[in-house]
């Protein structure tokens, strides 16, 4: 089991006296990476445009727009809340980036002025790999993220 509070003070060092929050979701990613067993994809999409735009990420490439509503990233960002799937190919409308995918966590990085800035996206070949320690922990790390990043 994963220390919450060890990643996240890992997490909050790294982005001590940084600023900018592209570099800030890339040592996040390979943080989470790292970190999670069974992971095959960790990483960031930013609302751009009125559509999600992938950022930073640890894993095969990915798909680069996701609309919203679309897939679990754009059905998490269109509910407003962390979407925790256990099994992707039961997931209407999923979108299947990598194959390999079996599950997914997503959470929805909220501003504190209620804007939602983009997503945090961690997928697994291995179905139902994600208990509720993983998602308050990854929580953890999306809150600390934007508590330390100035908005996009």
């Amino acid at each position: 089991m994963i220390d919450d509070d060890l990643v996240v003070a890992q997490a909050r060092a790294l982005f001590e006296g940084e600023g900018d929050a592209i570099a800030n979701a890339a040592n996040l990613s390979a943080l989470i990476f790292m970190t999670f067993l069974d992971l095959n994809w960790a990483g960031f999409y930013f609302v751009r445009d009125g559509e999600l735009v992938l950022g930073p990420f640890q894993g095969k490439p990915a798909c680069v727009r996701i609309a919203r509503g679309n897939g679990v990233c754009g059905t998490a960002w269109e509910r407003r809340e962390t979407l925790v799937v256990p099994d992707v190919h039961a997931f209407p409308g999923h979108i299947a980036c990598d194959s390999a995918s079996a599950s997914e966590v997503v959470i929805p990085l909220i501003s504190g002025a209620g804007v939602i800035i983009g997503v945090l996206d961690i997928d697994s070949p291995r179905r139902d790999r994600f208990d509720e320690n993983d998602v308050r922990t990854l929580e953890a790390l999306a809150k600390a993220y934007l508590d330390t990043t100035p908005a996009l």
